[in-house]
Formats: structure tokens, sequence, C-alpha cells
């Protein structure tokens, strides 16, 4: 199977709503790097309203199965909130991503189909109102040179779709530390080994 370097995600924190016999369900997606900045986020989130009766919540990280998946219900009962809210980051085809709903209760108990409806409903308005971008799953490298292959090292950075780096020096030569997607990696070590005085060095 072909692994891929790339997912759609979101940009920024987007807002979704919803609301059902008083209970209130506010929806924030985000682009998270990891697990631990996702578990910082669901903490600020409950510091943030300290009144909330529930803060459910699900994520996905990486590009390729097995993904990191996990989604909760906070106390809901058992798949009416995290499983909901985990449907739409499949239904949209995310990753790198956490959707996390805070519950206001609102006196009425709604059941399990009315929650499961609600948190689908919030966690999909967020979604609806977000602005996607792709991201790639990128490698770190590092190129040493002589000054007279500084041209054909640029060339190849452009071919590649390198448009950051950090410029260095070891001794007389030059050094450049870049990031290039994970399927472009092999193909410019293959292309480097037909230069003279130039060594690359993969920092995965």
């Amino acid at each position: 199977m072909k692994k891929n370097d790339s997912c759609n995600t979101v940009i920024g924190v987007t807002e979704g709503f919803y609301k059902e016999k008083g209970s209130k369900f506010l929806a924030y997606a985000l682009n998270c790097e990891d697990e631990t900045h996702a578990k910082k986020q669901i903490d600020q989130y409950r510091k943030e309203n300290p009144n909330a009766c529930h803060v459910c919540f699900a994520w996905r990280f990486g590009f390729n199965e097995p993904f990191t998946d996990r989604f909760s219900d906070d106390g809901e009962p058992n798949n009416s909130a995290g499983k909901p809210i985990f449907g739409q980051i499949i239904s949209f085809d995310v990753s790198n991503i956490l959707i996390a709903v805070v519950r206001y209760y609102g006196g009425t108990n709604l059941g399990v189909g009315g929650l499961m409806n609600a948190y689908k409903t919030a966690a999909k308005d967020a979604l609806e109102k977000a602005k996607i971008k792709t991201i790639y799953d990128t490698s770190p490298m590092e190129v040493v040179f002589d000054y007279d292959q500084m041209g054909n090292i640029m060339n190849l950075l452009s071919k590649y779709q390198v448009n950051q780096f950090e410029q260095g020096f070891i001794g007389t030569q030059g050094k450049l530390n870049f990031s290039i997607r994970k399927s472009f990696a092999q193909k410019i070590i293959n292309e480097v080994t037909l230069l003279h005085n130039v060594t690359l060095k993969n920092k995965d």
C-alpha cells in the first residue's frame, strides 16, 4: 500500500454551536501537533468553562494507518458523545486535529439519540466553518557543500518544493538545514549523490 505524506487539517480554531432543550453545545475544532498538545487544550477548555457539565472530545493524528485515534464521552452515556464527534473527523477526512465539545446542561435529559445528534451537529458546525489546509509529513535534512555547488543545491531545493531553510557554515563549506516531504526524500538523496563535494544527511 502506498503511504501518504500529506493530510488535510483545519487552520487555527473554529467554533460550532448547537442548542437543544436548553442544553448548549459549544464545539472547538483545531489543528494539534500531538496528543500532549490536545490534552493541554482540553484542560484549557475545562478551565475556561468551569460550569460546564461535560467536555467531550475526539482526535486523530497521523498521515497513514494506523492512525492515533481517541474519543471520550466524559461521563455522558456510552458512545453518545465522543463517537459522534469522531464520526465527523472521518466524514470530513481530516487528521492532526482535536474537536472538543463543551456541554452546558439545560435541565432536560436528551436521551442517547438526542445526545448523539447534538454532539455530531456541534462538531459538524465547527468543521463546516473551518478553513482546510493540506499539511505534509517531512524529513529533516542537512546538506554540506563546496560553494561552487551552491547553484545546484538551490535548484534541487526549488525542484522539490523546499522554500524554507537555515543557512550556516562549516569551515570553508556551506551548510543548509531544511525539511522535505517524505515522498521526495529519497529522490533528492539520489540526485545529490551525483554532485561532487556534497554531503546530504537525513536527520530523521
